[in-house]
């Protein structure tokens, strides 16, 4: 892939920033607000020359474990698909394999898929392998500005785990999470504590997992923060 002079990231949560400000990439945090992630990447893409989806992820493939890296060039959603351009896909395909990851499309939602039942129905419809809620955003944007995408994202919830309702408290508008929130939805549903516990664990091993691909990303890209 030729040198990028510019990439920008996009992520939902501020510890995934975090990951990708420390591999050398400038990023915008979302906090899992569609129209605020939307006027942030419009505000910031406009000198990029790549947008890259960033971060942890869904998994829609039940063979897919916690922690399994996701490079896509290809994103479907309800309304509409968007794959970049030959070179840029067999590009991807072939940094998946230099690192272990995993090529395939992802699924970009307007809201996060909660259950397994839900995750069946949606890898029924698209054969996605992975959901999240920027990547959609990022391809629309990248194709109106005439820029590849990339999806760079790790699977922490597998396809068959179901979401406890407190994983689904919104973030704070800095990404990070609503701590007194998520604690009383778990004060008041006590069911959830064992489950937090997984989903917490599952989360911390696809972020250690985003680590190295995105320091091989950048050096793939050759971009300047």
């Amino acid at each position: 892939m030729q040198p990028l002079a510019m990439v920008l990231c996009t992520s939902g949560l501020a510890v995934e920033a975090k990951i990708a400000r420390a591999a050398g990439f400038s990023v915008v945090v979302g906090a899992g607000d569609r129209d605020r992630t939307a006027a942030l990447v419009a505000t910031a893409a406009a000198q990029t020359d790549c947008l890259v989806s960033f971060g942890i992820a869904g998994g829609l493939a039940p063979e897919l474990r916690a922690g399994t890296v996701i490079i896509s060039g290809e994103v479907v959603s309800e309304r509409c698909r968007w794959t970049v351009a030959p070179p840029y896909r067999q590009q991807l395909t072939e940094f998946a394999h230099s690192i272990g990851a995993v090529y395939g499309p992802v699924y970009g939602a307007s809201s996060i898929v909660a259950t397994t039942v839900e995750k069946k129905r949606v890898r029924a419809m698209t054969q996605a392998l992975a959901v999240d809620l920027e990547s959609e955003i990022v391809a629309s944007m990248a194709t109106i500005l005439g820029v590849p995408f990339i999806v760079l994202r790790a699977i922490a919830d597998t396809a068959l785990r179901d979401l406890p309702p407190a994983s689904l408290v919104p973030l704070s508008v800095d990404g990070k999470p609503n701590v007194s929130r998520v604690f009383a939805s778990v004060l008041r549903r006590p069911f959830q504590l064992a489950e937090m516990i997984g989903l917490a664990q599952e989360t911390r091993m696809a972020l250690s997992a985003l680590i190295g691909p995105a320091r091989a990303l950048r050096e793939l890209v050759g971009a300047t923060a």
